[in-house]
């Protein structure tokens, strides 16, 4: 049975409207909003911290420039008192203060979920790793979209998906499931 330590972070991120621009194409995992509304509701449950990560970028051309595609989705929206870090690239530890937030609550495990697996969710899972935080990657509680490929073929979403999370665990970090982190941090 997972183990997750009790000051253990839930690092939700980009889990923004920006990404239901049908123009982006199919997403893969239709699972991923009722994943994320069920491990919000355990995490919240059970007292654990949560810093929701967002991604603002003023060039952005994929609408994470302005409201309403900055704005996170309806089951990811933070509650009172939970921290927002906001970041411009791919990696919310680069110019942020998350660092900072996860010294304040002595935190040395990250719980990653999100959008996109391949690009964001994975860029941070590596780092995290790179620093020291053992790091958990909820692979249903993630998705992606197409994969333009150098040859100018695409990629379907699941491959992108799968790929990502195939290269993180047992490297930067461990992928779990929903049900993995529910039952983890559900009471004794």
């Amino acid at each position: 049975m997972l183990e997750i330590p009790r000051d253990a972070v839930l690092l939700p991120i980009d889990i923004q409207n920006a990404f239901d621009n049908p123009s982006l194409g199919r997403r893969n995992n239709p699972k991923l909003e009722e994943n994320v509304r069920t491990l919000f509701a355990a995490w919240r449950a059970a007292g654990r911290p949560i810093v929701h990560v967002r991604h603002v970028n003023p060039q952005s051309r994929m609408g994470f420039n302005a409201a309403p595609g900055t704005d996170f989705k309806e089951e990811a929206r933070p509650k009172v008192g939970e921290q927002v870090i906001t970041k411009s690239v791919h990696s919310a530890f680069i110019g942020t203060e998350l660092e900072q937030a996860l010294a304040a609550w002595k935190s040395k495990t990250l719980v990653i979920l999100g959008i996109q697996t391949n690009y964001c969710v994975a860029t941070t899972a590596r780092m995290a790793g790179n620093l020291g935080y053992a790091v958990h990657v909820v692979g249903d509680a993630c998705s992606t979209l197409p994969q333009p490929m150098l040859d100018g073929s695409i990629a379907k979403p699941e491959l992108a998906h799968d790929l990502a999370l195939a290269e993180i665990h047992g490297e930067f970090g461990t992928v779990v499931s929903t049900a993995d982190v529910v039952a983890a941090v559900a009471p004794k």
